[in-house]
């Protein structure tokens, strides 16, 4: 299975561990979908999340770190999914890694409603 970072603490700041988790779903999406894919990560962004982080309710870092955990989860499957198909000698589907694409840009939008909700 592929790791996507370690998992969030929603009992401390947010730390560079939090970040490196959500460049990885960048860096994932960027893997599927190498010329449409991924927002870059972008310190000023990353610094405005962390910044809504240290400010908000234990509940709503609580809610963002369980959407990051999901997508991370589902970014890893996908991707384990299209390489198992690689490995059996099988091209996956062009369809499928669009599908994936999407799931995870989709929830990386998720993740940045919750933490400006936050």
């Amino acid at each position: 299975m592929l790791h996507l970072g370690p998992a969030l603490s929603v009992d401390e700041p947010l730390s560079s561990e939090a970040l490196a988790k959500l460049a990885g779903i960048r860096h994932a999406l960027r893997l599927v979908d190498p010329y449409g894919g991924g927002p870059a990560s972008d310190p000023a962004n990353d610094s405005d999340i962390a910044a809504a982080w240290a400010i908000a309710s234990k509940a709503s870092n609580r809610r963002v770190d369980e959407t990051t955990l999901h997508t991370a989860g589902a970014a890893s499957a996908g991707l384990d999914a299209l390489l198992a198909a690689r490995a059996s000698g099988h091209e996956p589907h062009h369809a499928a890694s669009e599908r994936l694409a999407e799931e995870i840009r989709l929830g990386l939008e998720d993740v940045s409603r919750r933490m400006r909700l936050a």
